[in-house]
């Protein structure tokens, strides 16, 4: 009876590696199914903003007894546009790439790092000129003969301010897409080897 009670705890414990071994695969699986998921759903917030803010700005023009203005008789306000289209797209195909169950090899985060890095630049860029133009418009500036307009067209600053203000936050989701995008892309790289320090033996002569 104590042999077989001996017997039935070796193979328990022969068996116990081989379970944690199972169980830390299956929270892994459980672990990387999850950032995949939240990976996906933020690659799609800025898809929808973006387009938001493209639309907005496409519908903006107005027309009074002052004259009329649409967002096309600004250079600052058509990159607006193409930039958030560009990024709605891009975030786009990158939620369908990130979805797909596949491992992350190096050149695939090189990629998302690389592209996250110069979306962010161009979608960043196209906020910040537009941002300025809307300063102008509501401020003027004398020393370039530019006088304030939005008392004039207020409703086209008012859409134009509402299409900026969604650029920026889809700026600030190509920031955290960015922050994830370079984290998995080091984290592939090895932290670097501390080589015991080596004693140099000297000889010392004696006159």
């Amino acid at each position: 009876m104590e042999k077989s009670e001996m017997g039935n705890g070796v193979a328990a414990a022969s068996r116990s590696p081989m379970a944690l071994m199972g169980s830390s695969r299956y929270e892994n699986e459980e672990v990387n199914t999850s950032m995949r998921t939240a990976e996906t759903m933020l690659r799609l917030v800025p898809m929808a903003l973006g387009v938001a803010a493209l639309v907005v700005m496409l519908k903006n023009s107005q027309s009074n007894e002052f004259g009329s203005v649409s967002y096309s008789d600004l250079g600052a306000f058509r990159y607006l546009v193409h930039a958030n289209g560009i990024c709605a797209g891009y975030s786009l195909l990158s939620a369908i790439i990130a979805a797909m169950p596949r491992p992350s090899t190096m050149p695939r985060a090189w990629i998302f790092f690389l592209l996250d890095q110069i979306l962010t630049y161009i979608i960043l860029a196209a906020g910040a000129v537009s941002m300025e133009v809307l300063y102008l418009a509501n401020k003027g500036d004398v020393t370039i003969t530019w006088s304030a307009a939005c008392g004039t067209f207020f409703g086209f600053c008012h859409k134009a301010t509402t299409s900026v203000i969604i650029t920026f936050i889809v700026v600030i989701c190509y920031a955290v897409l960015s922050l994830i995008s370079s984290y998995r892309l080091f984290s592939k790289f090895d932290g670097p080897v501390n080589y015991p320090s080596k004693t140099i033996e000297t000889t010392v002569f004696h006159g």
